[in-house]
């Protein structure tokens, strides 16, 4: 699970998108607010902006990407809980807050808007916000047993490492026939599926080869 975030100050445009019905939006959380529109969501969220003057983005915007196998299956309440346990994780029990799904593709995600500013007025700190938006989200796949990010990316690495040695075992089979030129090698590599694409400098100087599989 995959999770960003970063402040804003267009709140009412911000929750209108998040409530979309061209995105086959569906509200999964709601936090000390009572509105039914992004109107009167954005309204509930001024008040309790007005106690501090002095922030300007006074509202965090968060998308939280369950995988697409673990997004498939789950209901608004298992979406709803994700959003729940996202805020504790980042510290913002005492802040208003709404969530949405968005369904309208095939990654099933979750847009979450809250009030920067806290019930009690306190304005939220939004430091490293992106970093900590990351490791929330891992803690909540963690703790729900959905697959984590380092799970993708250990996954990924490995289908890296056959990809090279696949073009490696081709480029050694190629270099056995004994190419002639550049030219030929490339035309040799290109019949086995192997793409090599020269690497040129800001000096349109010759760097090296990049190869695509």
């Amino acid at each position: 699970m995959i999770g960003k975030g970063h402040s804003i100050s267009r709140t009412r445009e911000s929750i209108a998108y998040g409530w979309s019905q061209e995105k086959d939006a569906e509200v999964v959380l709601k936090e000390f607010l009572a509105g039914d529109t992004p109107q009167e969501i954005a309204e509930e969220f001024k008040i309790i902006q007005s106690q501090n003057n002095r922030c300007i983005n006074n509202t965090l915007s968060f998308v939280v990407s369950p995988t697409i196998e673990d997004g498939k299956n789950m209901t608004r309440k298992d979406l709803g809980e994700i959003a729940k346990r996202f805020l504790k994780e980042m510290n913002l029990k005492n802040h208003q807050a709404i969530s949405f799904v968005h369904r309208d593709k095939e990654h099933t995600h979750i847009h979450i808007y809250v009030n920067r500013i806290s019930m009690t007025g306190e304005m939220y700190k939004d430091n490293f916000i992106g970093k900590r938006s990351q490791i929330a989200a891992d803690n909540v796949a963690r703790l729900m047993g959905l697959t984590r990010v380092r799970e993708i990316q250990k996954e990924r690495l490995q289908e890296l490492k056959q990809h090279r040695r696949e073009v490696q075992n081709i480029h050694e089979r190629v270099l056995q026939v004994r190419p002639k030129s550049l030219d030929e090698y490339i035309k040799r590599m290109q019949e086995h599926r192997v793409t090599v694409i020269p690497s040129i400098n800001k000096s349109n100087q010759l760097q090296g080869f990049r190869f695509e599989l």
